[in-house]
């Protein structure tokens, strides 16, 4: 595992869990929290980055992903790739009945450009 502090993010309301993510591998790089299968969903995750990158291509177009959101009935699962490496994403699990979605997405952002990877 990657010596990346993912504490900070534990202040975001709703946290429940937070992952550095090997967007290639779906390896788990850093983890901070707990929830039953994060592997395996870390894992997932970064195919759904893998295919939402194969269509922006396909199409054609010149942007790149901000961030994906996967809303279930009682979380948040929010991808953030980084764009100091665009190889690895931010994974953050909100419990819904406690999140703010608008906040929580301008704070990943604004860890984000805190990060030192090491």
């Amino acid at each position: 595992m990657a010596k990346v502090n993912l504490e900070p993010l534990r202040d975001i309301a709703g946290f429940m869990a937070a992952a550095l993510v090997d967007s290639e591998s779906g390896l788990l790089l850093a983890v901070d929290g707990v929830l039953m299968g994060l592997e395996a969903t870390a894992a997932a995750n970064a195919e759904v980055i893998r295919t939402k990158r194969k269509v922006i291509e396909t199409l054609g177009l010149d942007d790149s992903i901000e961030d994906i959101l996967i809303s279930l009935s009682g979380q948040y699962h929010l991808l953030r790739p980084l764009e100091c490496n665009e190889k690895l994403f931010l994974y953050l699990v909100l419990d819904r009945t406690k999140a703010n979605l608008a906040m929580a997405r301008h704070e990943l952002r604004s860890y984000e450009r805190t990060l030192v990877l090491a």
